[in-house]
């Protein structure tokens, strides 16, 4: 009875090499406002002036792939104030290329623990979209009386944007 050797199974490319994921710099202004653009104009994303990515660079994780291009990105904002110390995730998206292989969840992940370096008591977001990922990272509706004042009176009501939450 002959038995075959066992030969190397190929990964699928979503478990091939994790992205990079770095701190976004202010020369990276201009490929955070290309990287956003598509998702702007399809309504997944507000729209936000070119200017706004170069003033806020510090406040964005990107992935970055082999070539060097972002492929991703997610802006980490803090909110101090009434008692609270909290964060909200904005503006993220992933290259449409990149979307579905581990991308979005390394910028996630990256976020998570930043707001954890930072102390926050918990992370907000706001998506026109069903939230999947950030469900499967622990996220779950909240009321927008959970979330900092300034952030849920700049959402635009007709968005009908579904606010998460997640404690750190």
């Amino acid at each position: 009875m002959a038995t075959a050797a066992p030969r190397p199974v190929p990964l699928p490319p979503s478990l091939g090499r994790a992205p990079r994921v770095r701190t976004a710099g202010s020369g990276d202004a201009a490929a955070l406002a290309e990287l956003s653009r598509p998702f702007a104009r399809s309504g997944a994303l507000r729209e936000r002036p070119d200017s706004l990515y170069a003033s806020r660079a510090a406040e964005f994780v990107v992935a970055v792939g082999s070539d060097g291009r972002i492929e991703g990105c997610a802006g980490l904002r803090v909110y101090e104030g009434e008692g609270s110390h909290a964060g909200v995730l904005y503006n993220f998206c992933v290259a449409g290329h990149r979307q579905g292989r581990g991308v979005g969840g390394a910028l996630l992940r990256t976020a998570l623990a930043l707001g954890r370096t930072q102390a926050l008591g918990a992370l907000f977001t706001a998506t026109t979209g069903d939230g999947r990922l950030f469900r499967r990272y622990g996220f779950a509706p909240a009321a927008a009386r959970r979330a900092p004042r300034d952030w849920v009176e700049s959402l635009d009501p007709r968005r009908n944007a579904l606010i998460l939450s997640r404690a750190l």
